[in-house]
């Protein structure tokens, strides 16, 4: 599979490009379906792409923004390749693609500098033997009985009976 072409469902991983073009051209990027003119494909998620001039990262750089910021791991990132970067760049994710395949065809503008992955969780576990984690092992304790509790209906009923009965003494 090549770098500039996404597969169905792809997830998590993060694609890299030197926007060599003025900062006007940058900046129009961000309006709806320029980016998707760029790329030469239809229907990205704006809100899964990030444009912005690598000076805005101040001392954090691309470097920096893609391990701390994006999850990328260190082994996957060149410090000195990221640090030579310059002007404007844009980070398209997996996400804006919404789980379709796709195949980029991006303007000479748009030079796809690297492609990297998120680090994920790891949801798996090791098997649990607490006495506690096994199916019924929580105490059985008997059912209460069935028979209605009716002490408060009762008490209800005879409150209204006593309104109504003063009522109807003070009427007569």
């Amino acid at each position: 599979m090549s770098d500039l072409t996404i597969a169905p469902h792809e997830h998590g991983v993060l694609r890299l490009f030197a926007l060599d073009m003025r900062a006007e051209e940058a900046k129009f990027l961000r309006e709806p379906g320029a980016v998707d003119q760029i790329l030469g494909v239809d229907g990205l998620d704006p809100q899964q792409i990030d444009i912005f001039p690598v000076s805005d990262l101040e001392d954090l750089g691309l470097y920096g923004y893609l391990n701390e910021g994006c999850g990328v791991s260190v082994e996957q990132l060149d410090r000195g390749a990221l640090d030579a970067i310059e002007g404007w760049v844009m980070v398209v994710r997996s996400a804006a693609f919404g789980g379709h395949a796709a195949t980029l065809h991006p303007d000479a503008k748009a030079r796809l500098i690297g492609l990297y992955t998120e680090e994920t969780t790891n949801w798996t576990g090791g098997v649990i033997r607490a006495e506690s984690a096994k199916p019924f092992s929580a105490p059985q304790t008997p059912p209460d009985t069935d028979k209605p509790r009716r002490v408060g209906s009762a008490v209800l009923v005879l409150m209204i009976l006593l309104v109504i009965g003063g009522v109807l003494w003070l009427i007569l």
